[in-house]
């Protein structure tokens, strides 16, 4: 229903974005692009499904300490769905902002994107996580008694293990920015590697020892983890050559700088008039 009232509205607006009949040509597929949205976005949806499956891990490996530590962990994944947020969407903002600069060849608009994304995943996601800190019993009251033990090991858990967003947050905000350039794989096997070969291993191998803090410790492990692979890889990876269509090169030139492009053209240089009878113009020296 939201979809027909919306192609309503551009047809009865006959907004530039509604395709008529003279625009059926243009709903015929660029095979081209059509390959690079499939090479590009598969590898960008399997993270998601890499962070939901790590999630279910963990959630299996909780579930081995008892209803109590389970309702715990659960209510603080509530919490932290709302806290990974603002990391979310600056990283998908980066990679758009990041991507425009990488067309016009403004480096320096690229790394500045990159790091004004990182101040504000810490502005932002600190801004959620410090109420969530101070305010924990309130906040966790909503999911839990207040009265239950649950509530209690939420506590402690949430102190353990909120931060570690802070730092995954500066993976989102890197890794949208090295997608910027079609460089889709690094930012995969970066993941892969802190979830899968760091989080789930680290809590698994270290319960018979720690108990449940092998689980609780596992998430700011391995972000701090994927924090510095991200920032080497953005330091040294070779993300910056990478293209987002097959065979797009480089422009030959780069683009001038507003500043450098004269307001108006230069005037023509003209060669001294003479008049009818052969004299030059007066104020006009002649050639010598």
């Amino acid at each position: 229903m939201a979809l027909a009232a919306l192609l309503f509205h551009l047809r009865r607006k006959r907004h530039v974005l509604w395709l008529g009949r003279q625009d059926a040509g243009m709903l015929l597929p660029d095979l081209r692009i059509l390959r690079a949205l499939v090479a590009k976005g598969v590898p960008m949806g399997l993270q998601m499904m890499l962070i939901s499956l790590a999630m279910l891990a963990m959630m299996t490996m909780v579930n081995g300490f008892g209803t109590h530590t389970a309702a715990a962990y659960g209510a603080a994944l509530q919490l932290w769905t709302y806290v990974q947020m603002p990391a979310m969407a600056i990283g998908a903002a980066c990679s758009s902002m990041a991507a425009q600069n990488v067309g016009a060849r403004r480096w320096d608009r690229v790394e500045a994107t990159a790091w004004t994304g990182v101040g504000f995943n810490f502005a932002l996601t600190g801004a959620l996580i410090l109420p969530l800190i101070l305010l924990d019993r309130w906040t966790l009251a909503l999911f839990l008694p207040t009265a239950s033990e649950s509530l209690e090991i939420a506590r402690h858990l949430n102190y353990v293990s909120v931060w570690s967003f802070l730092f995954f947050g500066v993976t989102f905000v890197l890794s949208g920015v090295i997608r910027s350039t079609g460089a889709v794989i690094p930012p995969l096997l970066i993941l892969v590697v802190s979830l899968w070969g760091i989080r789930v291993p680290f809590a698994e191998l270290l319960q018979p020892g720690l108990g449940a803090e092998a689980v609780w410790w596992s998430f700011p492990v391995s972000s701090v983890c994927a924090m510095l692979m991200s920032l080497a890889y953005y330091r040294w990876g070779g993300w910056r050559r990478a293209h987002m269509l097959e065979g797009a090169k480089p422009p030959l030139r780069e683009v001038a700088v507003p500043a450098e492009v004269p307001a108006t053209p230069p005037s023509p240089v003209a060669d001294p008039a003479e008049d009818p009878d052969g004299t030059i113009d007066a104020g006009v020296e002649p050639p010598r």
